[in-house]
């Protein structure tokens, strides 16, 4: 069994549509996280950039292998902190809204484009991912990726569930009044598929979107491990895989399914 790893979650962000700001202060959130004894550091959806900008996501948007990625792996190498950070991924033409987990090295380990895009906010600008399912194995815990509202979704969750996710990372930016996504939905989520998920939201205002915070880190019973306010915060906590498994040792909800009772997935 892995040892715990220990995470931090940054609930805050740079000025909005200044990714040098961000930068600066991941940097700094970075620094901080690795004197708590993080090994992953996770941001807000669209953590660099901004998220309600409207089309300066599109002036903002990279490829892949941009210079913002190149930024965040030299933070990431500096401070011996895995990190997932949010932006606009360019790609043959189109914007994708897109978070990516580099290791502590400052290698690219995952990228992952949200699939469930939310209202006009995201579908005038984002085209949806097409794979549901993005991993990466780190330190012994196998860590799954989404945004925001794909955590909506139950299906989400249980597939990652399904494929062996022990610790599900959503950067999210949770807008008043939907705080009953946060304190409700996400340890729901958490229990019924038995992983650890950590929901790290804004805190900040862009345009009329009031960002709630409440970021947290649900363990495998629903439990609440960390739970942030409606201000900017590093929350620190463990991941212990021994919780897992006494979790599913006590009620095992994916192995006590009945399958064949259920209906086929709906494919419309």
């Amino acid at each position: 069994m892995p040892a715990p790893l220990r995470v931090a979650l940054d609930q805050g962000t740079g000025r909005s549509g200044d990714p040098a700001s961000s930068l600066h202060r991941l940097h700094g959130r970075a620094r901080a996280a690795a004197s708590e004894g993080a090994a992953l550091l996770v941001t807000p959806e669209m953590s660099l950039t901004g998220y309600n900008i409207g089309e300066r996501v599109r002036d903002l948007a990279e490829p892949a292998q941009g210079p913002l990625f190149t930024a965040v792996s030299r933070i990431a190498a500096d401070t011996g902190v895995a990190i997932v950070y949010g932006f606009p991924e360019l790609a043959d033409g189109d914007v994708y809204n897109a978070v990516r987990l580099v290791d502590a090295t400052g290698a690219s380990r995952a990228l992952y484009r949200k699939t469930h895009l939310f209202g006009g906010l995201d579908r005038d600008l984002f085209r949806p991912g097409d794979d549901l399912v993005v991993q990466v194995d780190l330190d012994g815990h196998r860590i799954g990726l989404l945004v925001c509202y794909d955590v909506e979704f139950p299906e989400t969750v249980r597939a990652h569930a399904q494929a062996g996710t022990t610790l599900l990372v959503v950067p999210t930016a949770l807008m008043a009044p939907n705080t009953s996504v946060a304190t409700l939905l996400v340890p729901a989520r958490a229990m019924e598929n038995q992983l650890h998920l950590a929901y790290v939201n804004r805190c900040d205002t862009e345009g009329e979107l009031d960002y709630v915070g409440l970021s947290t880190l649900v363990g495998p019973d629903g439990t609440e491990l960390l739970r942030g306010g409606g201000t900017e915060a590093l929350l620190v906590g463990d991941v212990d895989p021994a919780a897992t498994e006494a979790s599913r040792a006590e009620l095992s909800y994916l192995g006590d399914r009945r399958t064949d009772l259920y209906p086929a997935p709906d494919t419309h």
